[in-house]
């Protein structure tokens, strides 16, 4: 196995620091091991790594600068993720399980954010707003100050990098509270901010509890500004602490997202959609197609494609899928991993049928089969509450009104999808589902310039695209009083 350290620090104003909350084992999904010791944040810790961020927003040293300088910083960073990538993705499967390449895709992605948002920050320009002879008056934007970042577990380094990339570009500096799970490979983000020479106490990056360190971290009065993806139960929390200091907060929360496949869809085409919507990360993505709404005509076929696809999964440690292809990784705990065997079993229970996989496998590691559930219907647990794993659900439909009702039937709005070679259908489709991103014939299309974030239970705000910009910018008014 590679080596790597055995005990990895805090990242507070510039320097590594021990935890205040003494350390956290890191396991490797895997094979069950321990890899790594990681430092834990107290509250206490929470506090000097806010001050530090605020002082050095006071000071100017970021916001004050040109925005090209910013920008040409924020690019840099992305530049050092793809010169280090071999060191950052073995880190990254060895701690979060998925494949060698995949957390490759993940590394190159989490750069293509500091790229885009670096060339955006010359783009935040304000506006001059006529009111006659005797007054000049103009908008401008200035960053919220210091930005609070709390970080999933599923793509650590990735999400960091799409929330700080655009926060740093607009001047803010930066507190990241990593996951407890997957810490390690989010170190490179402050190594990053060094070799690109952000003053000290831009970038923070803390490990910690989610009830001590991310309580702290968002409940902190200095901070300005939260974003946070995780779960519904946790963003509630946030978005209650956010309210106390009446502090802006966007939230990427859960998701249920539904892949309408009518009797016309390239079907095809469909089963590199269903590789990449639910196996892919072992299905701990917020968007995935973990539900499929298949017309009754083609059901049928549909489910034995699908269940080819499946069963052609390799499933393994990470470490030993080097090559892209039809290979999966572990899931990135036993804990997880359990929960989503469970809601295999309880599926069963209220009828439905498992036609492949479903089980834990009999081998050291957080691995679950590559999961296809069929005779699934709207009212079953399985197809309205979120499994993060690879497991998808088949549900029937007749009408297009009836898919359309199938797929806005739970409480989620993050993504959905809509598969056919009728543009009216497809278009009449979109502007029905309710999410905030639909997918037209390719699941996941779109990329960073694109705006993402969900309806409903799946939280609020949007990141990616320029419309992430303003999140972490307010509008102030300038008017001028002339002299006639």
């Amino acid at each position: 196995m590679t080596q790597i350290n055995d005990y990895w620090k805090n990242y507070i104003d510039g320097e590594w620091v021990d935890g205040g909350a003494g350390r956290i084992d890191v396991f490797n999904p895997g094979t069950g091991e321990k890899l790594a010791e990681q430092a834990i944040a107290d509250a206490g810790d929470i506090d000097t790594a806010v001050r530090a961020a605020k002082r050095m927003h006071l000071s100017g040293a970021l916001a004050d600068l040109r925005p090209v300088e910013r920008g040409r910083m924020v690019q840099g960073m992305g530049r050092y993720l793809l010169d280090n990538i071999d060191e950052i993705a073995t880190v990254l499967t060895l701690e979060q399980g998925k494949p060698l390449w995949e957390s490759r895709i993940e590394i190159e992605g989490a750069a293509r954010y500091f790229e885009y948002y670096g060339n955006q920050a010359e783009t935040v320009e304000g506006r001059s707003i006529p009111l006659g002879a005797s007054y000049f008056d103009f908008t401008t934007y200035e960053p919220y100050g210091v930005t609070a970042h709390v970080i999933p577990w599923n793509y650590p380094v990735e999400m960091a990098a799409r929330s700080m990339s655009a926060a740093i570009a607009t001047g803010n500096a930066c507190v990241i509270k990593t996951p407890e799970l997957t810490p390690l490979s989010c170190m490179w983000l402050a190594k990053a901010a060094e070799a690109v020479g952000l003053p000290r106490g831009t970038v923070n990056i803390l490990c910690g509890y989610g009830h001590e360190a991310g309580a702290a971290l968002t409940g902190h009065p200095d901070v300005r500004q939260i974003v946070f993806t995780g779960s519904v139960q946790t963003g509630i929390s946030i978005a209650t602490a956010a309210a106390q200091n009446v502090v802006p907060c966007v939230l990427e929360l859960g998701g249920k997202s539904a892949a309408i496949v009518h009797h016309d869809a390239d079907l095809d085409a469909f089963e590199n959609d269903v590789r990449w919507g639910i196996y892919f990360n072992a299905g701990q993505v917020c968007s995935a197609m973990s539900r499929v709404i298949a017309h009754e005509s083609i059901h049928d076929e549909l489910v034995s494609r699908i269940e080819t696809i499946a069963k052609s999964l390799s499933v393994g440690p990470g470490l030993d899928r080097t090559e892209f292809g039809n290979n999966m990784g572990p899931m990135v705990s036993e804990t997880q991993r359990d929960r989503a065997a469970q809601m295999i079993v309880d599926a069963q229970k209220q009828g439905a049928t498992v036609v492949t996989g479903g089980r834990k496998m009999n081998i050291p590691g957080a691995f679950l089969e590559p999961t296809l559930i069929t005779n699934v219907t709207p009212e079953m647990t399985i197809a309205n509450e979120e499994v993060f794993g690879p497991v998808l659900s088949v549900l029937k439909f007749q009408s297009d009104e009836d898919a359309i009702e199938i797929a806005n039937g739970t409480p989620y709005g993050l993504a959905a999808g809509i598969f056919t070679s009728n543009i009216d259908r497809a278009t009449t489709a979109a502007r029905k589902l309710r999410a905030g991103q639909v997918f037209v014939n390719e699941w996941f299309a779109g990329g960073v310039e694109t705006p993402f974030g969900g309806y409903g239970l799946s939280g609020y705000g949007r990141e990616k695209g320029r419309e992430a910009l303003w999140n972490y910018v307010q509008t102030k008014n300038i008017a001028i009083k002339l002299k006639g």
